[in-house]
């Protein structure tokens, strides 16, 4: 009797240590999780067409929905090549990208494409952060949901 009450004691002592290393990784697991869900949160857009169709149709309103509705955490438009000059042009879109501004959806440019159709400086008036984004793109590629239209 003291025999298996001395094996039940020393399985029960011996196990609590495994328990514990149980808990810890259940612990790391649940911060990996939680990290890798705020990196799967980030949405950048990256709108590239000249057709204002395609820009009120599809870009700008799964974009502004994807804020405004909370499909997204964090969500940006990058304005890239022919956007850009559309914008520039366009009271429509402007007023739209406004109303995405407001609901929180960063909104840059790339300068490089700005600069070739010389719309820059009506960007930036705009409120959009133009800048020179190649580098940007490939960090956001590696770190974020990236979708092109």
């Amino acid at each position: 009797m003291k025999q298996k009450f001395l094996v039940v004691l020393m399985s029960l002592f011996l196990s609590i240590p495994v328990l514990k290393a149980a808990d810890v990784r259940v612990e790391n697991e649940d911060v990996k999780n939680k990290t890798e869900m705020k990196e799967a949160d980030k949405l950048v857009v990256v709108w590239t067409s000249g057709d204002k169709e395609v820009a009120m149709k599809m870009v700008f309103m799964y974009t502004y929905n994807a804020k405004k509705q909370g499909w997204w955490d964090d969500v940006t438009l990058l304005v890239w090549g022919p956007s850009s000059k559309l914008l520039s042009e366009d009271k429509d879109l402007q007023d739209y990208v406004k109303k995405m501004q407001e609901s929180g959806v960063h909104v840059m440019a790339c300068k490089a494409c700005a600069d070739q159709y010389g719309v820059a400086n009506k960007l930036n008036a705009l409120g959009i952060k133009v800048k020179y984004a190649g580098q940007d793109l490939t960090k956001f590629i590696k770190e974020r949901k990236v979708v092109t239209f």
